[in-house]
């Protein structure tokens, strides 16, 4: 561990200070509970930012969070039973077991229930899966996966199977087949063997400056591609301009229904994102950077584990410098300040802004933030120069952008294409046309946030800027294709209900908008002045982008598919 790494964590409430112990009139800590806990904990450093780690530590072996092991691991971390118990219940993926409770299943079955899941028979398959699993196996609903391009999924513990069926899932769980399966991919050896990290060996040699690589990024117009589009350039460009020590935390908790091309980026070709992060870590002289995954890539885990030891030793990277930190399921924690919230190992609740992260971060310190495709274009653009990632784009657009498709085209899956182009060209060019016997109804350009617009708009270029006008939103580029099959009236109640989930509850325009909402949508008639009443309130007075971008796709229905609409009083 570096000496930034330690200044840091010292200056953060908890991670650095112990406290005195003692026994308050809570649950008194049970003896052999406290010591198989610190049997998993091993010689782990006792820091307040790893509960989340330890809390998984816990489930995995134990496939459950147990009062007694949940009071042992607050004695041992120091912390008061209540805050490790308000974590734990926090994430979807622990399952707490109060005093008295009957505990879960010893293995648990997802099934994603998102919406191209939902479009493919998922709910269906769920349904029956509840009615044929034997009693030592638990059936519950899953958000989105990322495997919406293979629609539907489930996850047999960390066995995700793809084109599910109930005679898939089934034998799965027969074989006890619940390791996650590692794809083939690029590895160390062959990434460096194509000219991998030649890039950030010149920058540790000195042969660039980091104020160089920032203005080839400033040239190449590269934007944040996480969804917010915010210029990379000069987001690091902030944060190195703000006081040391700075951090780095990537954000790989693409848990947006539609998309999933992170995923597509880490299983095959890891070592790009890697070195595109390590620059900017480089930049930034960040002595620590923060990898932060969502818990349903567990094949990603196990690629991003192996090869984070073979960038260390390599002497590409101090031991230490890179950290992994596993995401327990929640959506919120896409949202930038929920994730330094879950990192510093706390409920994902986002934080009011400002001060942005670029001045105050993680563990209080400036952090610079960026999403798994942002960085995976950097030594491309350096390498090749910005005019050539500038020069891709139509439409007077600029980029190259990828497209998460998924829905009712004859070839889903990750497209690369560019800034600018349009649904109908992406479906033509890239995806071989609309699905057999389907036609084109309507689109979700941005995923679950984004909205849904018209076949009629089919020829809107789909770009940062481009589709506010509309009441849509690019976002991450996870386009969901839907055809005369679908009711833009189901999607938007399916969306509604995942917004209803995955809540932090932390507001209440947002909490009580999205049950509300889903109350509504559910009935025989929908009441459009009470709808567009409420989603003006939950636009305006939500804390973060989960609550303010809900009603999209509802407020969509009303504006381009009528028809689809149960008919209420208008």
């Amino acid at each position: 561990m570096t000496e930034g790494s330690e200044v840091v964590r010292h200056s953060h409430p908890g991670s650095g200070r112990r406290r005195r112990h003692f026994h308050g009139k809570g649950r008194q800590v049970d003896t052999p509970a406290l010591a198989e806990v610190r049997a998993l904990l091993g010689d782990r450093p006792r820091r307040r930012d790893l509960l989340i780690e330890f809390l998984h530590l816990i489930q995995d072996h134990y496939r459950h969070l147990s009062a007694a092991h949940v009071a042992a691991l607050a004695d041992e971390l120091r912390l008061a039973q209540t805050e490790v118990y308000e974590v734990a219940t926090f994430y979807h993926h622990f399952d707490v077991v109060k005093e008295g409770e009957t505990a879960p299943a010893p293995l648990t079955v997802r099934v994603c229930d998102s919406i191209t899941c939902a479009m493919t028979g998922g709910e269906a398959l769920l349904a029956r899966l509840k009615a044929t699993a034997g009693k030592d196996v638990r059936v519950v609903h899953g958000p989105c996966m990322g495997g919406c391009d293979r629609a539907p999924c489930a996850a047999v513990g960390r066995n995700q199977i793809v084109h599910a069926t109930v005679e898939a899932v089934s034998a799965a769980i027969a074989a006890k087949d619940v390791a996650p399966r590692v794809p083939a991919y690029v590895d160390f050896d062959a990434y460096v063997k194509a000219g991998g990290y030649g890039l950030l060996k010149a920058c540790l040699a000195g042969r660039h400056t980091p104020e160089a690589i920032i203005d080839i990024l400033d040239n190449a117009k590269i934007r944040g591609l996480g969804g917010a589009g915010f210029p990379t350039g000069r987001k690091w460009r902030l944060v190195r301009a703000e006081p040391a020590p700075r951090l780095m935390a990537v954000n790989a908790d693409e848990g947006e229904p539609g998309t999933f091309k992170d995923r597509f980026f880490l299983e095959t070709d890891p070592h790009r994102f890697l070195e595109g992060m390590l620059i900017g870590r480089w930049v930034v002289e960040a002595p620590t950077v923060y990898i932060y995954l969502r818990d349903e890539y567990p094949a990603v885990r196990e690629i991003l584990a192996r090869e984070i030891a073979r960038i260390e030793a390599a002497g590409l990277a101090p031991a230490g410098a890179i950290e992994l930190r596993r995401g327990a399921g929640a959506y919120i924690c896409g949202e930038e300040s929920a994730m330094l919230e879950s990192i510093e190992g706390k409920r994902g609740l986002p934080r009011h802004k400002p001060p942005y992260p670029a001045q105050v971060g993680l563990f209080g310190r400036p952090t610079l933030i960026n999403n798994v495709e942002t960085l995976h274009w950097v030594r491309d653009i350096v390498e090749k120069g910005a005019e050539w990632f500038a020069g891709h784009g139509r439409r007077g657009r600029v980029g190259i952008r990828t497209f998460s498709v998924s829905g009712r085209v004859r070839d889903p899956g990750v497209k690369v294409a560019v800034a600018g182009i349009t649904l109908a060209e992406l479906i033509a060019e890239h995806c071989g046309g609309m699905a057999q016997g389907h036609t084109l109804k309507g689109y979700l350009p941005g995923g679950a946030s984004g909205g849904i617009l018209p076949a009629t708009m089919a020829d809107v270029p789909l770009d940062f800027g481009t589709l506010e006008q509309y009441g849509c939103l690019i976002g991450s580029a996870a386009v969901v294709v839907l055809s005369n099959e679908d009711s833009a009236a189901d999607a938007a109640l399916n969306l509604m209900k995942f917004f209803e989930d995955e809540s932090c509850g932390q507001c209440t325009p947002c909490r009580n908008g999205c049950r509300k909402a889903v109350d509504l949508m559910g009935r025989p008639a929908w009441d459009k002045p009470l709808l567009e009443e409420l989603s003006r309130a939950m636009m305006d007075a939500s804390i973060c982008g989960l609550g303010q971008a809900a009603p999209n796709g509802l407020l969509s229905v009303f504006k381009y598919f009528p028809d689809d609409v149960p008919k209420g009083r208008f």
